[in-house]
C-alpha cells in the first residue's frame, strides 16, 4: 500500500491511469502521443506503477502493452475511504470516482507463482489441474487454431467460435471464449434474462502470458474484446481473481482454496 500511495502522489501518474482507464491495453508510443512529457519520464512513470501493481504489462509480438490493475486502489479505499470522512480523502476520492466513473471493456491481472513454467503450463491446459481449481476441462490439441470443446458441471460445449488463437508452450497462450448456451447457464445457474444478455455480447478472447523471475513465474491474464457495458465482464471480473489465487494456491501447497 506504501508503493500504491507514492506512486499515486505524482499528478503525471494519476493523468497515466486516467488514459489507460479510458482505453486499456496501450503501447509506449501511444500513451506519450496523449501526455505532455518525454519519452523517457513516461517510461520512468510507468516503471513505478507497474512496481506499485497499479499497471501490468504483456506483450503482443514486439508490442508491450500496459493494462490497468485497480486492485491497490481499491485497497486503499476499503482499507481508508471507509473509515474516514471521503472529503478529507482528497485526490484518492477523486481518482476512485473516475476509475469507477468510465467502464473499461477489458480485464487484466497479474500474480506471481511459486513454480515453473512447464508446471504453470501444465495447470492451465491439462484437465487433471482445470478441474481442481476451475471445475472447468478443455478437449483440445493446444494447437493454434484447433477447436475446443469445454466441459463445466456435467455440460459440453462446443462451437466452431471456440478455438486456439496462441499456443507457444510455457510462454503464452490465448483462446477464444466459450459460447453461452442454454445448457451452459442452465449448469451455472444462470438465469433466462443474463443468459439473453450473455448471448447478444460479441466473442471474447483470453490470453495468459508466462514469464520466468527467479523462482517464481509471473502469470498476466488479460481477457478482451467485452462490448461496452458488458454483462460478460462483469461476472468475469468477480471470476477471474478468485479462479487465479486457487490455481496460485494449488501449485504451491497441493491444494486448491475452499
Amino acid at each position: 500500500m506504501d508503493e500504491a500511495f507514492k506512486a499515486l502522489a505524482d499528478p503525471g501518474r494519476r493523468r497515466l491511469l486516467d488514459v489507460l482507464n479510458e482505453r486499456n491495453g496501450q503501447t509506449l508510443r501511444e500513451l506519450c502521443a496523449g501526455m505532455d512529457m518525454t519519452r523517457q519520464s513516461v517510461s520512468k512513470h510507468l516503471a513505478v506503477l507497474e512496481a506499485a501493481g497499479l499497471v501490468t504489462t504483456t506483450w503482443r509480438g514486439r508490442e508491450k502493452l500496459h493494462y490497468l490493475d485497480a486492485a491497490p486502489i481499491n485497497a486503499i479505499a476499503e482499507r481508508w475511504m471507509t473509515r474516514y470522512d471521503r472529503q478529507r480523502a482528497g485526490a484518492l476520492a477523486d481518482l476512485k470516482r473516475a476509475l469507477e466513473s468510465t467502464p473499461m471493456n477489458e480485464f487484466a491481472y497479474t500474480t506471481y507463482i511459486n513454480t515453473t513454467p512447464e508446471k504453470l503450463w501444465q495447470a492451465l491446459t491439462e484437465p487433471a489441474f482445470t478441474r481442481q481449481y476451475w471445475g472447468v476441462t478443455f478437449e483440445t490439441d493446444w494447437e493454434k487454431g484447433a477447436p475446443m470443446t469445454w466441459s463445466e458441471n456435467g455440460v459440453k460445449t462446443a462451437d466452431p467460435g471456440q478455438v486456439v488463437l496462441e499456443s507457444d508452450p510455457y510462454r503464452r497462450l490465448s483462446y477464444t471464449w466459450h459460447t453461452f448456451t442454454p445448457e451452459w447457464a442452465e449448469g451455472a445457474g444462470v438465469d433466462a434474462e443474463t443468459l439473453a444478455k450473455l448471448q447478444r455480447e460479441s466473442r471474447t478472447k483470453v490470453t495468459f502470458t508466462l514469464e520466468s523471475h527467479g523462482e517464481t513465474v509471473k502469470l498476466t491474464v488479460v481477457h478482451d474484446g467485452f462490448d461496452p457495458g458488458s454483462t460478460a465482464l462483469a461476472m468475469c471480473s468477480q471470476g477471474w481473481p478468485a479462479l487465479l489465487s486457487s490455481l496460485k494456491t494449488l501449485l504451491e501447497t497441493g491444494v486448491t482454496l475452499p
